[in-house]
């Protein structure tokens, strides 16, 4: 009677993408970190899809913005009004309160701005939040042994951030938070079009060319993209033809970026940890692992078995989802208060 009245959620907000699962449904909502807001007004105008529809197709007085900027809220009002509107739509009856939520966080958020997080979440209708670091969520999301003795080693590529964390005994021995991701992948394109065609392209546009064409290491066969932008140099619309390997050039640096990162985490690791990711391998999840061949350039590169997970844009909610159907068997993992050992450049 009172498990029908108050409802567990899970959420992971995420700087490109927001996910809610609700406990004994799953996962129920699943758009885009994005709203439209109307200048003039303060008027909220899309949120989600909708406003991810608008991207660079606004007039003047319509501004399309992402309320989180790598991992970290940006605009608080905005995150709580975007938690607000998915709330209510997993309940549109309105039946039911918010009796506990957890949250997926990256690793290296101050405690300013973890509270910022849940204060955002108390503030859209949750009584409770328990804040979970995304690593930990992914490795229980893609059946990693966490709580055994031994090394799960995680590389979440989302959108701000890269998360790379040394799992054992429930607990993250290792760590180091990148701001090279998705979103920067996209920013390499844009800017290689610009230099390369001088041609201006924009989010969308760049975003396709690396879901379609892109890869980490050379494919079997050619693939080409004709893309659409202004020229820089007549201002007038342009037709151009981008090949697959051009798309490799563009992210060879993060890419780079993103491969040493690992390597320095592996440097910093117990012996003992160490021998075990030879044995057990990487593991890729996060929306950025979808990019072709990014497990073979690491494993080339690292002389590790790497893997990516099964649906791994998903494997963060999954964890989290999982610890909302199992709250006491995964309370220790949550609101940890010792800090792992973080790498600092």
């Amino acid at each position: 009677m009172i498990s029908s009245f108050f409802k567990d959620i899970g959420i992971d907000l995420g700087t490109a993408n927001s996910l809610v699962y609700l406990k004994g449904r799953g996962v129920v909502v699943q758009e885009p970190s994005i709203a439209a807001v109307n200048n003039k007004t303060g008027q909220v105008l899309a949120i989600g899809e909708e406003a991810k529809k608008m991207l660079s197709r606004t007039p003047q007085h319509i501004s399309v913005i992402r309320p989180l900027t790598n991992g970290v809220i940006s605009d608080f009002e905005m995150t709580q009004e975007m938690l607000r509107y998915f709330l209510k739509r997993v309940g549109k009856d309105r039946l039911f309160n918010y009796r506990r939520a957890v949250l997926g966080i990256p690793g290296n958020l101050t405690e300013v701005e973890r509270k910022s997080v849940e204060d955002a979440a108390v503030g859209a209708g949750v009584r409770t939040v328990h804040l979970i670091e995304e690593p930990v969520a992914s490795a229980i999301g893609a059946n990693l042994p966490i709580h055994e003795p031994t090394a799960n080693m995680v590389v979440d590529i989302g959108g701000g951030t890269t998360e790379i964390a040394i799992i054992s005994m429930g607990g993250i021995v290792t760590s180091r938070s990148l701001k090279v991701a998705g979103d920067r992948m996209i920013g390499d394109i844009m800017q290689f079009v610009r230099d390369e065609f001088r041609l201006a392209i924009g989010e969308p546009t760049a975003e396709d060319i690396k879901v379609l064409i892109g890869s980490a290491v050379p494919m079997d066969g050619k693939m080409e993209l004709a893309i659409r932008g202004r020229d820089l140099a007549s201002g007038l619309p342009r037709e151009v033809v981008m090949k697959n390997h051009q798309v490799r050039t563009a992210l060879i640096k993060s890419l780079k970026s993103i491969t040493e990162a690992i390597r320095e985490v592996i440097e910093v690791s117990p012996p003992e940890l160490v021998g075990d990711i030879l044995k057990n391998g990487i593991y890729f999840s996060g929306g950025g692992s979808l990019l072709r061949g990014i497990d073979t350039l690491v494993e080339r590169e690292l002389g590790v078995k790497t893997s990516v997970v099964p649906d791994p844009l998903t494997c963060v909610m999954r964890g989290i989802g999982a610890i909302i159907e199992e709250f006491d068997r995964y309370r220790h993992v949550l609101d940890n208060p010792l800090r792992p050992r973080e790498i600092k450049l």
